[in-house]
Formats: structure tokens, sequence, C-alpha cells
């Protein structure tokens, strides 16, 4: 079964991280950068992670400064920027390509398996997303301009326990 799992990517402490360690997770994975328009959208993330991750849920933020040059952080800074500017708890990984002959292996799988704008597979800017369901296949993609807290039902029908769905408390 093709996923996510065969994939690695830097996480901006440095580290090299497996996605195969995510593996029974719902995952969204978005391209971010901390000068762009859409950073306000870091903060719905941070909700959205912070009201599911005890439920199966977790974000990859990948920084992107193909888009506008909007991403000048990367490391160590750029996480340390996320979190003191926006509160970011999930998991920040170190800049990446996500078009082009330099994309990262994740972003041309993602890009292989949906299409954005005009059915164009190439990500468009920053702020795209792509929904991960617990078996680390691909369920849906997301304009940058959605939203993360229109993100939550679509979220919570892909999680779930062995004995079904997970019954959320209205918020």
């Amino acid at each position: 079964m093709d996923s996510i799992y065969r994939f690695n990517a830097q996480l901006a402490s440095g580290e090299n991280f497996s996605l195969q360690t995510l593996q029974g997770k719902t995952i969204l994975i978005v391209n971010t950068a901390s000068k762009c328009n859409f950073s306000v959208q870091l903060g719905g993330l941070e909700k959205l992670y912070r009201q599911y991750q005890e439920y199966g849920f977790t974000i990859l933020g990948f920084g992107c400064n193909q888009f506008g040059n909007n991403e000048p952080l990367s490391g160590k800074a750029l996480a340390e920027f996320y979190q003191q500017q926006f509160d970011v708890t999930f998991p920040i990984f170190d800049k990446v390509m996500v078009n082009g002959p330099e994309s990262h292996p994740l972003f041309n799988y993602l890009k292989s398996h949906t299409r954005g704008i005009a059915q164009n597979r190439a990500i468009k800017w920053n702020f795209t997303k792509f929904l991960i369901n617990s078996e680390g296949q691909l369920v849906a993609r997301y304009a940058p301009r959605t939203k993360p807290e229109t993100l939550k039902m679509v979220i919570e029908s892909n999680l779930h326990d062995k004995a079904g769905p997970f019954q959320f408390a209205k918020i």
C-alpha cells in the first residue's frame, strides 16, 4: 500500500524525522511561510492541533521560501519564530522546495496524488494543505485560502478508534 510513511524529512531542529513514526495518526501537512499574508493561519492550525492531538491528529509544518520569498528563516530560528509569534507547538520542519527539480520527495508524492487549482498538480502558494488518513494515504488537498477552522468536520471524520468514529464535544 502506497503511503507517506516511506519518507523522511529534517525537522527545524536538524534531526531527521521518519514519517513512519506517525502510523495510525491523521495528519495535516502544510507548506508555511512566516512573512506570508496567510501566516495568521498558523494560529488556527495550532488551535486544531491542540483540539485534536489527543485523538491521534497532528500537523506538520514545512517552511517554504518558493513563493514571494516569504520564508527568510530556516532551522531553529524558523521554529522559534513560529513558537514565539503564533504559539506553535506542532512539529516544524526545515525549509523545503515544494515545486521544481529540487522538490522534497514528500511533496512530489502529495502532488502526484492530487490536483489543485485548475487541475494543476503544482503547488501555487504557501499554506496549501494536505490531509492524510491514519493509513498514511492522501485524503484531500486544500487551497491556501482554506481557513484551518473549516477543516474540523473532515478532520473529525478521519479520526477513528477501534470502536468507530470518535464523538467530539461541541466547543
